[in-house]
């Protein structure tokens, strides 16, 4: 309500400067406006808690209720015959939902700083399964805490027992409101399992019914996101239908012509200090400013992957002398010392892979796509882990707003896969965007 009535005030400044009688209906509809804009959201279902905090469809709704905004005065000045200041509707609608939009993502990123320090905000879930999809479910929730999911207590089949993951083993299946009531928990996580059939779910949800327990079923589909799934009734039945992914055709199409002219447009804007980089690097360590290496593109096709060097010209002969930090198929060094200092510097702010901008313009990569990898990784890649390769690698990705170098070689993995099977033009904006701040805060990278 105070964005809307910050956009409506601004529009009338904007618009008429000073407030005369002809403008004095204009500052009672922008007095008015907050209301209009609360019960807009209010019917575009922008304040359901389950969409608080995490995911775009927050953001999607506020964006469409702006839209509808428009629209609606547009189609009741045409009813009514009338001519409001377009000027005025220009600015006061648009900008309402763009402070809003502000508004939310401040809000969620206080949001996210509070649940990682486990204040408050975190709901308290019952997880119901197997043990090892309990273990699954408990460790991804420890590990992106901003989700505000904490596992509190799980129930296991009959007879198994024993704490998961350091949470406690209540009871089973049929313990479920039980345990829901002693740990005062206001959700329960079931996972797929196949004791829990139909039925037992629905009893289970009548159970759950008089505390206003929420009820959240994992699929077996871990990875796959909310738009490649639907809903679909089948003969009385709630039947999953999953897409598959597009890995060609239109949209791939726009991705491509996307990709381009974005890394044109950034390559031309940056220019200036892609030449002061170059010269840095010439002038504190001998070599070629460039560093030129083979890595494995889409389908497996090999090209030459340009950087700022970083290293010491001697770097590759003395790598045999290093042991790498990594587990897995990865060779990293955190304290490597064939860095150079100034490398230190431009791989903590990955300014070393500008250059990439010119691989993206061939072609050769993507602004958003998995890690570009060495040809000794794919040699050593098992069946899951090459269909990374079916899209072309990325100058950024979820790895790399993730942790970057931080990330196991199994996290790193499950992040490219989740990305090859999920990827959207909005997936895309969204990963660019959360880039500048992991880039800025320059942590997980060496």
């Amino acid at each position: 309500m105070l964005c809307a009535l910050l956009g409506g005030l601004t529009a009338v400044v904007m618009r008429f400067g000073e407030v005369t009688p002809y403008v004095a209906p204009y500052v009672m509809l922008s007095g008015a406006l907050p209301v209009l804009w609360a019960c807009a959201l209010g019917l575009a279902r922008a304040y359901e808690p389950r969409l608080i905090g995490v995911g775009s469809e927050e953001f999607r709704r506020i964006a469409r209720s702006g839209f509808t905004m428009v629209a609606a005065v547009a189609i009741t000045a045409y009813v009514t015959r009338t001519e409001p200041a377009r000027g005025y509707v220009v600015i006061a609608l648009p900008l309402t939902t763009v402070l809003t939009l502000a508004a939310r993502y401040g809000l969620r990123r206080r949001l996210h700083r509070r649940r990682a320090r486990g204040e408050d905000c975190v709901r308290r879930v019952v997880a119901v399964g197997h043990r090892a999809a309990v273990e699954e479910l408990a460790a991804r929730f420890r590990r992106e805490r901003y989700h505000g999911m904490d596992v509190v207590a799980a129930c296991l089949p009959a007879g198994d027992a024993g704490p998961v993951e350091g949470v406690p083993v209540l009871g089973d299946f049929t313990d479920v409101p039980l345990v829901v009531e002693q740990m005062g928990a206001d959700t329960v996580a079931v996972l797929a399992c196949p004791e829990l059939d139909g039925t037992a779910l629905r009893r289970l949800a009548w159970r759950l019914e008089r505390g206003r327990t929420d009820l959240v079923v994992a699929p077996a589909l871990m990875e796959v996101a909310g738009p490649r799934t639907a809903i679909r009734p089948v003969a009385g039945l709630p039947l999953l239908h999953v897409e598959h992914p597009e890995l060609a055709g239109a949209r791939q199409l726009v991705k491509n012509v996307f990709d381009r002219l974005v890394a044109g447009a950034v390559l031309v804007l940056l220019a200036p200090l892609l030449a002061a980089v170059a010269l840095a690097v010439r002038a504190t360590s001998p070599g070629p400013a460039l560093f030129r290496q083979t890595r494995v593109g889409r389908d497996g096709v090999e090209f030459t992957i340009m950087k700022f060097r970083t290293m010491r010209r001697d770097a590759e002969s003395r790598k045999v002398e290093l042991v790498s930090d990594a587990e897995g198929v990865l060779f990293k060094v955190r304290r490597d010392p064939r860095v150079t200092p100034l490398g230190a510097r431009l791989r903590r702010h990955s300014l070393d892979e500008l250059p990439q901008l010119i691989n993206v313009l061939k072609g050769d990569m993507s602004l958003v796509g998995p890690r570009p990898p060495l040809p000794e990784e794919v040699a050593r890649y098992g069946d899951d882990v090459r269909r990374r390769l079916v899209v072309r690698p990325g100058l950024t990705g979820l790895w790399q707003v993730n942790g970057r170098s931080d990330l196991s070689w199994e996290e790193s993995v499950r992040l490219d896969l989740r990305y090859v099977e999920n990827w959207s033009l909005m997936l895309d904006l969204q990963i660019l965007w959360k880039t500048w701040s992991a880039v800025a805060r320059g942590a997980g990278a060496y």
